[in-house]
């Protein structure tokens, strides 16, 4: 059974599939992580995500980490022979428990050739999305490496079902972009891989800062890829808050609760988590295995559908129409799009992002465009007095999400904290 097929299943029985990041550099360690991940009391897939040198394709320094005993913060799919990674996922990785490979890199064709030759089928990224944030790779040369690879993926012969690719558009930057142009970011790199041949694909939403305009984003995007997406089979993955974790450990399980609500308000198929570590340091297996659990067990009433015809789906369209406007190959017009700054991430430093479009976070904790350079809203947008961008706003904005749940824990009576919690 191919990934899409087994978070199809899920869905349809009425569970949420949930996933960790995880990536050991040793194939031992990596292979007990996705063994309890597969015997987490949740329905999980497994997760390899590879180490920061592979993502730049710098295998030499791969290569002495490994010989010299070397800390690595991932798997390093390509120094290990095809062989190693087979047998390290060997009785795991199956139609009941389907493993993706996660990584970063805006030049992957050699982490897909491994990937592929490995046995694996789905991974994620994007043009955009694993270049501007990541690299000072020139974004023209992001799509033509995404574009090979996508073609690659949609060639491979693969026993029992298609290839998966998920677009990292809807996570741009983690926080402070606003929700609309995380949404047209994500439909336009779904778009990208669709027109390169893959039918299989999620679309990703990063959890943000207001519930209701997560649950309004969510819903323009589902409406965006039935309008783009033909005859493809997609679904939504939500990812946990990419920004400042709450420190207390009460405080991450509350905020990933919300994601996991999330997730099952808006019907989405898939949530990536985050841990209780996410503010201090890398997490352990048990740490992952608990974030797990703690998602997959959240259970929330069904809520009104939002309308997809909202203010977060009027502007992702306005954006994605301009960049179907400006060239017929999708790949060119996204590059233009950022040239003419008809794309433009609040404060993303990229030498391809013009840089002009700002954010600000309302009263009520809603992402609001304060200035939008030559984004392409003016007739749509729903600007407030944002104000100018001080070091001492930005730095409250940023830490909005951790105090806001880091507090709720610390309001509480202690009983409450550390008592029966039944």
């Amino acid at each position: 059974m191919s990934f899409e097929r087994f978070v199809e299943r899920s869905h349809a029985a009425g569970r949420l599939v949930v996933q960790p990041r995880m990536g050991f550099a040793d194939p031992v360690v990596m292979r007990e992580g996705l063994a309890a991940t597969k015997n987490a009391a949740a329905t999980t897939v497994g997760t390899v995500t590879l180490d920061s040198y592979t993502r730049v394709c710098d295998t030499d320094s791969v290569a002495h980490a490994l010989a010299n005993g070397i800390a690595l913060n991932g798997y390093p799919i390509v120094n290990h022979s095809p062989e190693v990674t087979r047998a390290m996922l060997d009785g795991l990785e199956g139609p009941d428990f389907p493993v993706q490979v996660r990584h970063g890199s805006a030049r992957p064709a050699d982490i897909f050739r491994a990937m592929l030759a490995a046995g694996l089928h789905a991974t994620e990224g994007g043009p955009v999305s694993y270049c501007l944030p990541y690299s000072r790779t020139p974004l023209d040369e992001s799509v033509r490496n995404w574009s090979y690879c996508c073609e690659l993926l949609a060639d491979a012969e693969l026993p029992g079902g298609r290839a998966h690719l998920e677009t990292f558009g809807g996570c741009m930057m983690g926080q402070l972009c606003p929700p609309s142009e995380l949404v047209a970011l994500s439909a336009l790199e779904a778009l990208f891989f669709y027109r390169k041949g893959l039918r299989s694909i999620s679309v990703s939403y990063a959890q943000q800062t207001n519930m209701r305009q997560d649950q309004e984003a969510v819903a323009a995007l589902k409406r965006l890829c039935a309008e783009l997406l033909p005859g493809a089979q997609w679904h939504v993955v939500i990812y946990a808050y990419m920004g400042l974790f709450p420190r207390t450990p009460e405080g991450s399980l509350s905020l990933l609760g919300k994601a996991a609500e999330l997730a099952l308000s808006t019907g989405s198929e898939r949530l990536i988590v985050k841990t209780v570590a996410e503010a201090h340091r890398i997490p352990t297996v048990a740490e992952n295995i608990q974030a797990l659990e703690h998602a997959g067990a959240v259970r929330t009433p069904q809520q009104p559908l939002v309308d997809a015809d909202n203010q977060v789906y009027r502007e992702a369209y306005a954006l994605v129409d301009a960049v179907l406007n400006s060239h017929e190959d999708l790949g060119r017009a996204i590059v233009v799009a950022f040239k003419r700054g008809l794309l433009d991430v609040p404060f993303c430093l990229h030498p391809d992002n013009a840089g002009q479009a700002r954010s600000y976070l309302d009263p009520a904790g809603r992402l609001c465009w304060s200035d939008l350079g030559s984004l392409p809203l003016r007739r749509v947008v729903e600007r407030g007095p944002g104000g100018a961008i001080t070091s001492s706003t930005l730095m409250s904005a940023l830490s909005f999400v951790q105090h806001t749940h880091d507090a709720q824990v610390l309001e509480k009576p202690m009983t409450a904290i550390g008592g029966d919690s039944r």
